[in-house]
């Protein structure tokens, strides 16, 4: 459990981690406030967005569909391992899931994968960063290595800043039963990633770079 960090830390967790950001504008103050609470936050949720094309993507997670408004997370991975940063705070990205996984992760109790989620009874988007991840989604589309590290990088710099283990990482099919986000890699072999980074120092001086697009 603990309080979101600030636009401003978050850059700061991922930039340290070796990340590379790009910021949009207005990305600080873009989150679904007034439509549910935001925090405390207990981990991070990974997703994949079906569809390709890095401007279309962002786009698209930014804005939203007619159903369900945007930001659709925190932050866009795309497949250079770029990370597009277009929501600060509460975002429509996880929905509905399952106490028992959310127990799991806070009490970071389970062995290489959370309790399968059979229920739909709690919200998400309060308690999740969010990050989807550009792949069509169809077990064909390749997760280029450059990709692969960033989510791994995203998700350590999070899980440093709020002083969690990797446990506090999951895929979106992890939370509810009725995704199957990612598609394409190991979440568990992922998690295993994660832990071998935090084992070790922040390394952001490895090519980290914030750009902000207007």
């Amino acid at each position: 459990m603990a309080t979101p960090l600030s636009a401003d830390a978050l850059v700061s967790a991922l930039l340290n981690e070796g990340v590379i950001v790009v910021e949009h504008s207005g990305w600080r103050s873009h989150n679904r406030a007034g439509h549910g609470s935001w925090g405390p936050v207990h981990g991070v949720i990974i997703h994949h967005t079906v569809t390709s094309g890095t401007n279309a993507s962002v786009s698209m997670c930014w804005t939203g569909r007619d159903d369900l408004p945007g930001p659709l997370c925190h932050g866009v991975i795309d497949k250079t391992g770029t990370v597009h940063l277009i929501g600060n705070g509460r975002a429509n990205h996880a929905g509905t899931g399952d106490y028992d996984v959310l127990a799991a992760v806070v009490d970071q109790n389970y062995d290489d994968t959370p309790p399968h989620p059979n229920e739909n009874n709690t919200d998400g988007n309060a308690r999740f960063y969010g990050f989807e991840c550009i792949n069509l989604g169809d077990g064909e589309d390749p997760w280029p290595a450059e990709q692969l590290e960033a989510i791994e990088r995203v998700s350590a710099a999070i899980c440093r800043a709020h002083d969690w283990s990797a446990k506090s990482v999951i895929g979106h099919k992890e939370w509810t039963n009725t995704k199957i986000d990612p598609k394409g890699f190991s979440m568990p072999d992922m998690r295993d990633r994660i832990a071998t980074r935090l084992r070790g120092e922040p390394n952001g001086s490895e090519g980290a770079l914030s750009e902000s697009l207007d």
